[in-house]
């Protein structure tokens, strides 16, 4: 226990040295006094992957369909609360859409830091998703783009609630929220067979996502060019890392709905179909599970 503590402290005094005075409306808050655990539950999440995918190779997948409809549920109604409450919480303190420092709502500003810890607290329950795809063995879903985007956000939200929990921090998160609630619902739906014809949107929510992130980009930068007092640094940081969001989605867009190629001769797209532990190919006008 005695190394444990002397390893927490030492990277929390790290962490600190890195990016200096935390905020103190956040101290005391669950999980992110110390970095420990964010860290932790990172390592855990790509530990299971590994191990998870190991254990699974020659065991039967599981179906999980009661789990996947509660679960898809459950995060659609937290990313509706989210939502809801960043917009009030916007409305009250006044927030300026181009750029809004992190001192100047008063309590607004602490209303927003509260829903962003939720925000950030998602992002551990949304490791689900890969534990999701390892137990149906849908391994080819546990794509590089699906465990950095975990991963990193897990512990990016980390640093912005310790330093940066309100202000201009409230865009991307509204955002995304917003995204969530239609894609947490296509995932829901998607469980129950008889909905199946009824989601034809799927290519229109990776559409959106990409809107997103543009969006998102376009508002830090926004910041950028009218300062207000919000962290430069945080700015740079922030359009960057959406930036490889973009590479690696327009990268996953372009392979997942190209056109048929010449080379089939059958002139049938593969189709790819990304979702909780869900992907299929339209072959020969078949529905084919595939298992890696």
């Amino acid at each position: 226990m005695e190394h444990i503590q002397r390893l927490d402290r030492e990277v929390n005094e790290f962490v600190d040295y890195l990016f200096g005075p935390r905020d103190p409306r956040v101290r005391g808050w669950f999980m992110l006094d110390s970095y420990f655990p964010t860290l932790t539950l990172t390592i855990i999440y790509l530990l299971s992957i590994w191990l998870g995918t190991k254990y699974m190779k020659n065991r039967p997948a599981f179906s999980l369909r009661g789990h996947l409809i509660v679960y898809n549920l459950a995060v659609t109604l937290l990313s509706l609360y989210m939502l809801i409450e960043l917009i009030l919480s916007t409305w009250e303190g006044g927030y300026n859409l181009q750029c809004q420092n992190l001192d100047s709502a008063g309590e607004a500003d602490v209303r927003v830091a509260k829903v962003l810890w939720w925000y950030y607290f998602s992002k551990a329950i949304e490791f689900m998703d890969t534990i999701f795809f390892v137990l149906r063995k849908k391994n080819s879903q546990i794509t590089f783009l699906h465990v950095y985007h975990h991963a990193t956000m897990f512990n990016i939200w980390w640093c912005v609630l310790n330093w940066i929990p309100c202000g201009q921090s409230f865009f991307g998160p509204t955002l995304n929220s917003f995204i969530h609630v239609l894609m947490y619902s296509y995932y829901g739906l998607s469980v129950i067979p008889s909905m199946h014809k009824y989601l034809w949107w799927k290519k229109y929510l990776t559409q959106a996502q990409l809107i997103q992130f543009l969006l998102t980009i376009s508002h830090t930068l926004s910041a950028v060019v009218k300062p207000c007092g919000f962290p430069f640094g945080c700015l740079i940081f922030q359009s960057s890392y959406m930036t490889t969001l973009v590479i690696l989605f327009v990268n996953f867009y372009l392979k997942a709905y190209k056109k048929p190629s010449k080379s089939d001769p059958n002139g049938i797209p593969v189709s790819l179909d990304l979702k909780n532990g869900y992907h299929k190919e339209l072959v020969n006008g078949f529905v084919h599970k595939k298992h890696n």
